[in-house]
């Protein structure tokens, strides 16, 4: 089990009832209903697809400063810098913004900084190495908005300066001819979630006039909804406009770059889901960046030969493997590191190593705050500096626990979720004490605990079809607020097991009723799901069509799968027995007969719960915890016998029990003396004749 908890979505059967009555499928249905949209008038409002922006980009801050500045360079041919970042979302503002500049007539420069060398953001060096090169004026994409030194840097040496950013602002911005951010406190622009990439398709919507914004929207979609794909941005309001009619465009797009990419990567020809792009396109341009080598991903984004766009994606690929191997060394060194540190340095993880490559430790910061339900802040060191890179988790805002530090740091930037810092390698002891004392505070001092936001639960198996996954696609596009539907199976059987990819990923057949399922199980091991043909589980999953060699059926995505907390018949009966006979209830002499248990098989439960209890105490899910039991020992009527051995052993006072809502906490209690297992009255009652 990959999470601690599943929250299941309650899914009010009158809504979902006036939903299909409507005509929605059930499956969408149950999506709608438990995302709260309780009627068809709502459930219409919130599938509606956008085809255009309808807010006006002039409404954000310093627009105006920043379209004038920009058509007076233009006009005047001076040479315009775009300044842009190293990840998905820098990448494609950066190529965005140049490709609308030259098609205009601008004599343009491009600089990207190398992570490692350069690290994030402006800095004087690049800075000075273009105003040598003749840039009179300098925008920067997806970056700059807490670059003021570096601002003021560039005013000195004649250089004006016009920032696009959807970071957070700090007190005091840059004193910049424009400073155009939706997150900065006195722009009115009523949609602040937009990407970077966002911001600098605004831009160009702007330059290009009212008269343009079409032709010039249809243009760029397909690269403003990579970026924001990349970056995880909320999937509402503009992003989802912006996403959805990027994946329409995506096969017909001007840029050969793209088609190259996608062939390479194997999707061309085949529909692309946000998905595709978040999971397969992302991480190869973002692989550039992250190994020091964003320029041959911009370079495969500008170029219009299709010959050599396919040799940057067969690059870009490669890069990609490179950078996962390095990927899984780093990971494992980090988890080595866990394993050394105490309790309280656990609710947010701070890890440093000289050996770590600079560009891939935010890659494994994110699978680490996964793994372990908390914050993870991955640094890497030369020379006595440290840069970092952090991800959330639980809904902490990163800027502002690096803020709440910022006397120890260098320098930081980024945004709630995501976000780099600077720091002497000296200050990470108090670093990681400070840091972890803001999150045990804000999240008042509850240990971290792994879950599983699971939309619905399926009532009717039978009702799960390729037809019904289809019409999840209305749901399109997925992404930050509008996450792809997770389903559970409760009580499902298992029927098959079967190891897969070399033995890197799991296949399964589940059963439910007279309902069949394939499903697959990614990156786990039959050890690590710890399923066995027969077992009864709970699976969470995402619903696919699966194709292969030409035949599409249903398959199951599976997220998570436990022991089903869910009782069978025969274990719901059994459960109902023992309360009748705990209240004193009427108990048949057949139902005697079938609890009754030797001497020798209550000893084989002690040794099997006390040496489970060896540390005194362990919290378990009930169902799951007593068939463990019962299978350890096995012989008929095992699980109703270890059921009683467990009600048992806590009236002799042997272990205290408590109970809350599936799981109970079970202590091992300290006794002088023997005890008279026998003397229980459960055990009396059952050697009693009718």
């Amino acid at each position: 089990m990959k999470f601690k908890r599943w929250n299941i979505g309650q899914t009010p059967a009158q809504d979902i009832a006036a939903l299909r009555e409507a005509g929605y499928p059930y499956l969408l249905s149950l999506v709608l209903a438990s995302r709260g949209i309780h009627c068809p008038e709502d459930a219409a409002a919130a599938l509606d697809q956008e085809r255009s922006l309808t807010l006006s980009p002039m409404l954000m801050k310093d627009m105006d400063k920043a379209v004038e500045r920009i058509q007076q360079a233009i006009a005047d041919g001076e040479i315009i810098a775009v300044f842009g970042d190293y990840d998905v979302d820098g990448i494609t503002s950066t190529v965005l913004l140049m490709d609308y500049l030259k098609s205009c007539g601008a004599k343009c420069l491009r600089y990207i900084p190398r992570r490692i060398e350069d690290g994030y953001g402006l800095s004087r060096e690049a800075i000075e190495s273009l105003r040598d090169q003749g840039a009179t004026l300098m925008i920067t994409v997806d970056c700059g908005i807490t670059g003021n030194d570096e601002v003021d840097f560039a005013n000195a040496l004649g250089m004006d300066v016009v920032i696009t950013d959807h970071h957070e602002c700090k007190e005091t911005l840059p004193n910049a001819v424009a400073v155009v951010d939706p997150h900065r406190p006195d722009c009115a622009y009523p949609f602040k979630h937009l990407a970077g990439v966002g911001v600098a398709l605004k831009l160009v919507l702007a330059l290009g006039g009212e008269n343009r914004e079409d032709a010039l929207f249809a243009r760029y979609c397909t690269l403003a909804a990579i970026g924001t794909v990349a970056d995880v941005m909320r999937m509402e309001g503009e992003n989802r406009t912006i996403v959805s009619c990027g994946l329409d465009a995506l096969s017909h797009t001007d840029f050969v770059g793209i088609h190259a990419l996608l062939k390479e990567a194997g999707l061309l020809g085949k529909p692309i889901t946000s998905i595709q792009i978040g999971f397969v396109l992302s991480p190869r341009i973002n692989a550039a960046g992250r190994m020091g080598e964003a320029d041959l991903a911009a370079d495969l984004l500008e170029t219009d030969d299709p010959a050599r766009a396919e040799e940057l994606a067969i690059a870009l690929c490669d890069l990609n493997r490179e950078r996962q191997a390095v990927e899984q060394a780093i990971c494992a060194d980090a988890i080595r590191q866990i394993e050394g540190l105490r309790s309280e340095e656990r609710n947010a993880l701070v890890l440093s190593s000289e050996n770590w490559h600079q560009g891939v430790v935010g890659i494994v910061a994110s699978r680490l705050s996964e793994k372990y339900s908390c914050p993870s802040f991955m640094i890497h060191l030369k020379d006595g500096t440290g840069k970092g890179s952090c991800r959330s988790y639980g809904g902490l805002n990163l800027f502002a626990a690096l803020e709440s530090c910022a006397d120890l740091l260098d320098g930081f930037g980024g945004h709630e979720l995501a976000a780099g810092f600077t720091i002497p390698e000296g200050n990470i002891d108090s670093f990681r004490s400070r840091i972890n004392r803001y999150v045990r505070s804000v999240s008042g001092g509850e240990p971290p605990v792994s879950s599983l936001e699971v939309d619905a639960a399926i009532l009717s198996p039978a009702e799960v079809t390729l037809d019904q996954v289809e019409h999840l696609e209305l749901l399109e596009p997925y992404g930050a607020g509008n996450p792809r539907p997770v389903f559970a199976l409760l009580g499902a059987t298992v029927d098959l097991v079967q190891s897969v990819g070399q033995g890197r990923h799991l296949k399964l057949r589940l059963s439910k009723g007279a309902s069949r399922f394939d499903a697959i199980f990614f990156s786990t091991t039959e050890e690590e799901a710890g399923v066995y043909a027969g077992m009864r589980v709970d699976v969470a999953f995402y619903l696919q069509a699966n194709t292969f060699r030409g035949n599409t059926t249903l398959q199951l995505q599976v997220v998570d799968i436990r022991s089903s907390l869910t009782p069978s018949r025969h274990e719901a009966e059994a459960m109902e027995l023992i309360c009748r006979l705990r209240q004193g209830g009427r108990i048949t002499a057949q139902e005697r007969s079938r609890m009754r248990s030797t001497r020798e098989l209550y000893g084989a439960y002690w040794v099997a719960l006390e040496r489970h209890l060896r540390q005194g105490k362990a919290e378990v899910e009930t169902l799951p915890y007593l068939r463990s039991l019962a299978g350890r020992i096995g012989g008929t009527e095992s699980f109703l016998r270890a059921a009683l051995a467990v009600e048992v052993f806590s009236e002799r006072g042997l272990i205290s029990v408590q109970r809350q809502g599936d799981a109970m906490t079970l202590c091992l209690n300290q006794l002088q003396g023997k005890v008279d297992l026998f003397g229980c009255p459960y055990l009396v009652r059952l050697n009693e004749w009718n």
